[in-house]
């Protein structure tokens, strides 16, 4: 690709990460629409880093405090003796799901599942599911019901938002959608939802990058044009997607994820449309 390319693909990546409409549908359907390749499973993986450095750059209070609170808990033999502590350690257990089903299904998830009939459906069916989370928040209001703060989130809530997390899997899904989906189902609060999905993204995140980065390393150095182009579209990847991470977080303290669901909705059938009409192949 060009650097004019790469450069466009990191923003796209940067924008999509973060927001609950799917980083992987617009890198594939928009490449797709202008002629471009379709940049494949390896460089938004890679390119993923740029985005996984917003994280670490947006929550860097809470991941040193959570960091410290693990060390301190190994060394004093108690490792969940603080929420800190034991929210590093609900982290890694959430991410396990990801892992396995990741290890599992490698090769669909880079070949087959990048159809664009899949990626439509993911982004239709996942929007569904987020409407009748909403809806069930919705209930749980008008019955007093309060939702829970980053401090109430427990084994359970972390055990079952990462299952939601390895359907993240499924490209045209969103990371973000369907954790803050998970989230949502469990009583999280819109922002606290949204906060724990990113936390939760950075171990997964940075694993398939750097396998991605160790797996295809000869032939990304094998042409130093390459090398370059990759490392533009993850730097603006990064730079993008702080922002988008700030604003998400803005939005949901006022506002529900209507937007985002007629969003995919509208994009999920609009696929459909441009396969059905022959301006793109699924």
């Amino acid at each position: 690709m060009s650097l004019l390319e790469a450069i466009t693909l990191g923003i796209i990546q940067g924008l999509t990460e973060f927001l609950p409409i799917s980083s992987t549908a617009h890198l594939r359907i928009i490449p797709a629409l202008v002629g471009w390749q379709d940049p494949g499973a390896a460089f938004s993986a890679i390119v993923q880093i740029g985005t996984l450095a917003a994280v670490f750059f947006y929550f860097h209070r809470d991941i040193f405090r959570i960091s410290i609170a693990v060390a301190a808990g190994i060394r004093k033999g108690k490792p969940f003796e603080t929420q800190d502590s034991k929210m590093g350690w609900m982290i890694a257990a959430g991410t396990l799901p990801i892992v396995v089903f990741g290890l599992l299904f490698k090769t669909e998830i880079e070949t087959s599942l990048r159809s664009l009939y899949w990626i439509s459906a993911a982004l239709i069916v996942l929007a569904l599911m987020l409407t009748l989370a909403e809806w069930m928040m919705k209930k749980r209001a008008e019955k007093g019901l309060e939702t829970k703060s980053m401090q109430a989130i427990g084994w359970k809530e972390a055990l079952l938002i990462g299952l939601f997390q390895s359907i993240a899997l499924i490209p045209g899904s969103s990371r973000s959608g369907v954790t803050i989906t998970g989230g949502l189902f469990l009583n999280l609060s819109r922002e606290t939802a949204a906060r724990f999905s990113f936390l939760l993204s950075l171990p997964a995140v940075f694993a398939a990058g750097i396998y991605q980065l160790y797996a295809t390393w000869d032939s990304l150095t094998a042409s130093s044009s390459d090398l370059v182009n990759l490392a533009a579209a993850t730097f603006f990847a990064g730079i993008v997607g702080y922002a988008s991470i700030a604003f998400l977080i803005n939005y949901l303290k006022k506002h529900s994820t209507l937007l985002f669901i007629i969003y995919r909705i509208a994009l999920g059938l609009g696929i459909l449309g441009l396969i059905a009409a022959g301006y793109v192949q699924p």
